[in-house]
C-alpha cells in the first residue's frame, strides 16, 4: 500500500535529522496536504538538510536561493533576455520553477522580493510580463527564516505568512542527539538517502488525501475553533478563511498518515498550534501580561467542545 511507504519515507529523513520526529512528520503532512512549510529558527540546526532530505527521498527537483538584499523578484519568476543569434527575446526561467523551492532566510530580502513569491505559492504559477507560466507539479516551498531582530532581517507580511500552512521551529537538540550529529557526517549522510516515491506517486498521494471523508460536524467544529480565534480578546488579528482551510487540509493529511479514511476531532487538535500560530497577532495588552501563545491557543481549542464522530 501506498500509505506504506510514508513510513519508509520517515525513516529515510531521520538517517539526517535526528530527534526531530514530530518536525518531519509535520513536514511530511504538510506536503501531503499541498501546502507550504515555513520553518522559523536560529541558523545551523538542519533546516536546509531536512529539505534536501526530503527532496531526495521523494526523487523531486529541488532547487535552493539564499535570500539576501540584492536577490530580485525575477531571479525567482524569470525574465525576458534578448538572444542575438536569432535576434528575438526569450524566457529565461527562474529557480521557481521546479519540485521543491527551498527559500532560504526568506526575511533577509527585501518585500518585493517576498512578494514575488506570493503568486507562485498561491496558484501554482507565475506572470512575467503579461504571460502565464505554470510550474512543474506537484509544487511547495520550504522557507527557513531567522528569529525577528536577528541581524538583516526584517518581518514577513501578513499576506506571506498566511501562505504558509505551517509554520515549524526546530530548535537545539538533545544531548544524545547532538551526539549522534558529531559521529556523523551530514554531507554523506544526505547521500544515503535513498527514493521511495516519486513525483507521480506523491501527486496520487495528494488526492487521496483529498478524498479522506470528513462529517460535517467536524467542519462546524473548525469553523468554530476559528471564530473563537477572531473574538477573544487576547488576539488583534485572528484565523482567516484560508487559515480554516489549512485546518481541514492538515487535518486530512493528520488521518492519512493515522492510515484513517475520516478526521476525527483529534486530528484537528495535533495539527492546529503548527498551522495557527503564525496567522494570530497577540494584542499590546496580551504581550505585556506574558500570556504564551501555545496556552491560548490551547484554551481557545478547551473552549469548544469536540463533536461526537457518528
Amino acid at each position: 500500500m501506498r500509505r506504506d511507504s510514508l513510513t519508509q519515507i520517515i525513516n529515510e529523513i531521520k538517517k539526517v535529522i535526528h530527534g526531530k520526529d514530530d518536525v518531519i512528520t509535520y513536514v511530511l503532512a504538510t506536503i501531503l496536504a499541498g501546502g507550504h512549510v515555513l520553518l522559523e529558527d536560529i541558523p545551523g540546526v538542519g533546516k536546509t538538510t531536512l529539505a534536501v532530505a526530503f527532496s531526495k527521498a521523494m526523487s523531486l527537483s529541488y532547487k535552493r536561493v539564499q535570500f539576501t538584499p540584492d536577490v530580485l523578484p525575477s531571479d525567482l519568476t524569470g525574465f525576458q533576455m534578448y538572444d542575438k543569434e536569432s535576434n528575438k527575446f526569450r524566457f529565461q526561467q527562474g529557480s521557481i520553477y521546479t519540485n521543491l523551492f527551498l527559500a532560504d532566510e526568506i526575511n533577509r530580502t527585501s518585500p518585493k522580493t517576498q512578494s514575488a513569491l506570493l503568486e507562485v505559492m498561491e496558484e501554482r504559477q507565475v506572470t512575467v510580463d503579461g504571460v502565464i507560466r505554470e510550474v512543474p507539479s506537484p509544487f511547495f516551498v520550504i522557507a527557513t527564516q531567522n528569529p525577528f531582530g536577528s541581524s538583516g532581517t526584517q518581518r514577513l507580511p501578513d499576506s506571506q505568512l498566511d501562505r504558509f500552512m505551517t509554520c515549524l521551529t526546530m530548535g537545539y537538540p538533545k544531548h544524545e542527539d547532538a551526539i549522534n550529529v558529531l559521529k556523523g557526517n551530514s554531507k554523506e549522510d544526505i547521500l544515503d538517502v535513498s527514493p521511495i516515491i516519486n513525483a507521480s506517486e506523491l501527486l496520487t498521494m495528494q488526492k487521496e488525501v483529498q478524498d479522506i471523508y470528513v462529517e460535517d460536524s467536524i467542519y462546524d467544529y473548525i469553523v468554530s475553533i476559528t471564530e473563537k480565534t477572531r473574538t477573544n480578546d487576547s488576539f488583534s488579528l485572528g484565523l482567516s478563511p484560508r487559515g480554516s482551510i489549512a485546518i481541514l487540509q492538515m487535518s486530512k493529511a493528520n488521518a492519512y498518515l493515522s492510515k484513517r479514511d475520516y478526521v476525527i476531532p483529534e486530528d484537528v487538535h495535533d495539527i492546529f498550534h503548527v498551522v495557527s500560530k503564525h496567522r494570530l497577532k497577540q494584542t499590546t495588552q496580551s504581550i505585556a501580561l506574558g500570556e504564551d501563545m501555545d496556552s491560548l491557543l490551547t484554551d481557545v481549542l478547551t473552549s469548544i467542545p469536540q463533536p461526537k464522530i457518528n
